[in-house]
């Protein structure tokens, strides 16, 4: 048996059944392959980057792993975006490029290069995958794929590659004779202790807050968030991973928190006394830049999977109170299956406390529709929210037209919201929407991207169209790159270099003609009497169709911490007296 039709048949035979690829010399065998394999198809797209991406997202919708394909040298060079994507948000995908014959392989030389296009695959990607290993050796392509494919998914997932020479891949094998990987025995402990001192904790607390993060999703148990919340009956915030999982109008949704977060989720958060957290990392863009002002006078709970994430506490100025290593979702099942322990202080003042906040301080207020010229960002996400299917898969991109997707959108609880949200590079949402649309193909999809992100990868409007995938692509055109114009503003005296048409020599194409050329329809949005209208039309439309959603240029983030603060102080600031009602903790600023 050809080594290439024994790896097409091995993801098929593991329920993968779609190959985001880019040909070239040394990885046409397995593309053949795949090619002439039951149960397993492939997908060109225009640039290695966007297939990485395009299979990140694929993943985090079907349930499986992703697969991506690059030939030798700059084909697996251009991975590297899209692999980070999925390092850092633990999406599963499964990543084999080619590699120049093994007779060709520079090994221990101090040669730069032998093979033509020779690169030191593996070296680039170890510390952005979870298992990176050269295949050389035919005989070891059983092991080497079952290995690959356990440790994509064990514990907190992650992207693993395969980087397989030219002659493996069509090396003649005995599939009988190939040894296998044999998976570690699982060892199963009981958390049954730690848990009950969560109850104790939650039962003394006044104003208790449950946060939830991406590890929920990962241990499956996204899907029963709401129900969840709903048993335990404590006031909770989502993480931007899991945002999607609960509608925002629960009244136990305090809303989001961190730097780019509403006001309520962040009074809500940092004036808590026990703060419980379900696989969420924590980081700066959450906390705040000090970890010591974060929920300061809370004991805290984190309860995840990953004991690394857990140490980096360690000296940072974050002190907490019980670490849980575990599964996020056993611990969640069991708390769910002891509720009857739960007795919490009565919790209508704190309930009445957040559900003031979040009425006083609403994402779109009514002056933002009052806005006559241009489109506002925050009425436009309203808008859309409105106008799409419940269950709707909206894939965003980076910078404001992430934060605003974000803070504004209203959730359902029945649709996703994705992007790749840690490593959150420019030009994702365009090809991730490909992978959710394939993925998923009677959902309705929507690509949401800026001005800036969309060129990064607007090649792969081929792919829609060539595809014929119905993705309605709404681009916020802001005109500049405006997010970076805010942070010019508060630290360059608003010099803004690289980031305007007309200070900074940046371009500003018309995205109409463009999606024209791919013959992509299109249609623009000016102002807000025409939102209802180019809304309906677009969604309703068959077939991938274009929205230049102009706004007012130079469009902003509110509210946005200022570096330095606590989260609870962004900006705009409040006048000082009304910040200081807000407040149940003692202020620091």
């Amino acid at each position: 048996m050809k080594t290439s039709d024994f790896i097409a048949k091995f993801l098929a035979d593991a329920g993968i059944d779609t190959a985001f690829v880019l040909t070239g010399g040394c990885i046409i065998h397995v593309i053949d392959s795949i090619a002439s394999t039951h149960g397993i198809d492939y997908i060109p797209v225009q640039h290695e980057q966007a297939g990485a991406m395009a299979a990140d997202t694929f993943s985090r919708i079907k349930g499986t792993a992703g697969l991506a394909l690059a030939t030798s040298g700059p084909g697996a060079t251009n991975l590297v975006t899209g692999v980070c994507c999925s390092f850092y948000d633990s999406i599963p995908v499964i990543v084999i490029t080619g590699q120049v014959p093994s007779g060709q392989l520079k090994r221990k030389s101090k040669s730069r290069q032998i093979g033509f296009q020779e690169t030191d695959v593996v070296s680039i990607f170890k510390s952005i995958t979870k298992y990176a290993v050269l295949v050389d050796n035919a005989e070891n392509i059983r092991f080497e794929l079952e290995k690959a494919l356990y440790f994509a998914s064990e514990g907190r997932p992650g992207p693993v590659l395969l980087d397989i020479c030219d002659d493996v891949q069509r090396a003649d094998i005995d599939p009988d004779s190939l040894s296998s990987f044999s998976e570690p025995r699982a060892q199963r402990q009981s958390h049954s202790d730690q848990i009950t001192q969560i109850i104790r904790l939650i039962n003394n607390a006044e104003r208790p807050v449950f946060i939830f993060g991406g590890g929920v999703r990962s241990a499956g148990e996204a899907g029963n968030l709401q129900s969840t919340v709903a048993d335990i009956g404590i006031p909770f915030s989502l993480t931007w991973a899991v945002m999607d999982s609960c509608s925002t109008e629960d009244p136990l949704n305090v809303g989001g928190f961190g730097v780019t977060s509403g006001r309520s989720g962040n009074f809500a958060v940092q004036n808590s006394d026990l703060i419980v957290c379900f696989g969420t990392r924590l980081d700066t863009h959450e906390a705040g830049s000090n970890y010591a002002t974060f929920a300061r006078e809370a004991k805290k709970i984190i309860v995840d999977i990953d004991p690394a994430e857990q140490e980096k506490y360690k000296g940072r100025g974050l002190e907490v109170d019980l670490l849980v290593t575990a599964d996020v979702g056993e611990v969640l099942r069991e708390l769910v299956d002891r509720v009857g322990e739960l007795k919490p202080q009565n919790l209508n003042a704190w309930l009445n406390r957040i559900s003031e906040w979040k009425n006083k301080y609403p994402t779109c207020p009514d002056e933002y529709h009052a806005q006559e010229q241009w489109v506002n960002p925050y009425v436009f996400m309203e808008s859309l929210a409105t106008h799409s299917a419940k269950d709707a898969i909206v894939v965003t991109d980076c910078g404001s037209n992430l934060i605003w997707t974000m803070q504004a959108f209203v959730c359902s609880g029945l649709g996703r919201i994705v992007s790749a949200f840690n490593h959150s590079p420019m030009g994702y949402s365009l090809p991730a929407s490909i992978g959710a649309a394939l993925a998923s193909p009677d959902q309705q999809v929507i690509c949401i991207t800026g001005d800036a992100g969309l060129q990064i990868n607007i090649q792969e409007l081929a792919t829609i169209q060539r595809q014929s995938l119905n993705i309605k692509i709404f681009v916020m055109n802001n005109h500049c790159h405006g997010i970076i114009q805010g942070t010019q503003d508060n630290w360059l005296e608003s010099r803004h270099h690289a980031s305007d048409p007309k200070l900074g020599g940046l371009p500003d194409p018309d995205f109409m003609r463009i999606a024209n050329a791919y013959d992509i329809p299109s249609v623009s949005i000016s102002c807000h009497e025409e939102l209802d209208a180019a809304l309906d039309f677009t969604l309703d439309s068959d077939g991938p169709i274009l929205c230049n959603v102009d706004l007012l240029p130079a469009s902003q983030i509110y509210p946005k911490l200022l570096y330095g603060r606590p989260i609870e102080d962004s900006s705009p600031l409040l006048p000082r007296e009304e910040f200081y009602k807000n407040m149940m903790v003692k202020p620091i600023s």
